[in-house]
């Protein structure tokens, strides 16, 4: 059971990465759309992207803490 809970935990953290780049990624592509046009007021794709990227990342990031807690739970 800690083997596979291990497991779950890497690639949870994997995931975390992952969002937390391509939200980045997309953030800095905003920034530069926005500065190529002159700051535009309207929501842009990008940023969307980037709104669901952050919030992947930090539902993944719960997902790892409560697998961190489980884990801890079952050591003691």
């Amino acid at each position: 059971m800690t083997t596979l809970l291990i497991i779950v935990l890497v690639v949870l953290m994997g995931l975390t990465v992952f969002s937390l780049v391509r939200g980045v990624v997309a953030f800095l592509k905003t920034t530069r759309i926005d500065l190529e046009s002159g700051g535009a007021d309207n929501v842009t794709e990008m940023q969307l992207m980037q709104n669901r990227m952050m919030m992947n990342r930090i539902k993944y990031q719960a997902l790892a803490i409560v697998v961190v807690a489980v884990l801890l739970a079952m050591t003691r």
